[in-house]
């Protein structure tokens, strides 16, 4: 799938770009119709959890989104792209049921 990373006030190396693209490629196993999606990575200037991950994912018809704030990029994106992939089980139910 196609997707967007920005990050914001800072450069993300590719190793981490590399890890994003390959955990929302795993949720093309839950929904095989993923137009393509934008990442936006930020680092906040308080606490400890300062980073924070944004995954909207364009579908046919609708769009799913997730935010999550963690100590690292990385665990920041695992909580994001389950979250999404509850959104896409639940996505791929109402299609089912003919309520999209």
């Amino acid at each position: 799938m196609k997707l967007k990373v920005q990050s914001i006030h800072f450069d993300a190396d590719r190793k981490l770009v590399d890890f994003i693209q390959k955990k929302v490629d795993k949720l093309e196993t839950y929904f095989d119709r993923m137009v393509d999606g934008e990442v936006f990575l930020r680092l906040n200037n308080e606490g400890i959890e300062n980073k924070t991950v944004e995954i909207k994912l364009n579908l046919p018809g609708d769009q799913l989104f997730a935010t999550e704030k963690a100590r690292s990029f990385e665990a920041a994106t695992d909580q994001a792209t389950e979250a999404l992939k509850n959104q896409l089980k639940k996505f791929k139910t109402k299609i089912k049921d003919g309520r999209v």
